[in-house]
């Protein structure tokens, strides 16, 4: 049934990748000097950056993409929270800020930037493109083909870099959020995904036919627990997260106001 040897499932993710690091390298290499701004080699922000590709390459490479496309759903959405919440992390901080400033200050960026990565629309985008993939059509269509893989990869990627910006992000001109903002940000990203999470844990039958249809390959495990254990498993990271940072936040804003 699964190849456990088959670390290349989907040779078009693998180009993704290594496209996505070739980009990169170009931009921090031999591209460097033309933007303004622009410093030594980004050591630091490239370990940062080439750690979350591995990880981007463990995630979408791995016999668990293919479990996860084919028969669990759970599977599935471990291999999303990955990309969701490390790999986007890694990619932000990856991201030296003259390079991302630089970017910005471009003539057809600068309006598409303070639209896209305003604060509050980061969190909104974050919880619509996540409402929107768990839709039944619109996940049935992420897992129907290999390029449709690749874009809904894209697709999460981009939905945990908008929301992790106003958190970490390096830059100056669309810079992070003061403490005691970002714990009302928060906050609020907690509440609004709980609509998701209660639409996979209340379900009574499942909700995408592609698993229904699938071999079970965990017996007694069958499709209506695989979906809500993927339902908790995504309600229990994305809350570890949020609070966790939410109780970061807390710290730092208390520890400089004394």
């Amino acid at each position: 049934m699964i190849d456990w040897s088959d670390w290349f499932y989907e040779p078009l993710a693998l180009m993704w990748i290594v496209f996505i690091g070739w980009i990169y390298s170009l931009l921090i290499g031999p591209l460097r000097s033309r933007f303004e701004g622009s410093t030594a080699f980004p050591k630091k922000e490239a370990r940062y950056f080439f750690s979350g590709l591995g990880l981007l390459f463990l995630s979408v490479c791995s016999p668990a993409a293919r479990i996860g496309a084919l028969y669990l759903f759970s599977v599935h959405v471990s291999v999303q929270l990955v990309i969701m919440f490390p790999v986007a992390g890694l990619f932000l901080l990856g991201l030296p800020a003259w390079l991302i400033d630089a970017v910005l200050r471009l003539p057809g960026m600068r309006l598409l930037g303070r639209i896209l990565f305003h604060p509050w629309l980061c969190g909104a985008s974050f919880v619509l493109l996540i409402s929107l993939w768990y839709m039944p059509r619109v996940f049935q269509w992420g897992i129907s083909s290999p390029l449709n893989h690749v874009c809904e990869y894209s697709v999460v990627l981009l939905a945990g870099i908008v929301m992790a910006w106003p958190l970490i992000t390096p830059s100056q001109s669309h810079p992070a959020f003061k403490y005691a903002t970002r714990m009302v940000y928060l906050f609020g990203l907690e509440v609004a995904m709980t609509a998701v999470f209660s639409y996979l844990l209340m379900a009574e039958h499942p909700i995408y036919p592609n698993y229904s249809l699938a071999p079970r390959m965990i017996s007694g495990f069958d499709t209506l627990n695989d979906q809500v254990f993927g339902g908790i498993l995504l309600s229990a990271v994305s809350s570890l997260f949020f609070v966790g940072a939410l109780g970061h936040a807390f710290y730092q804003w208390a520890k400089s106001s004394k």
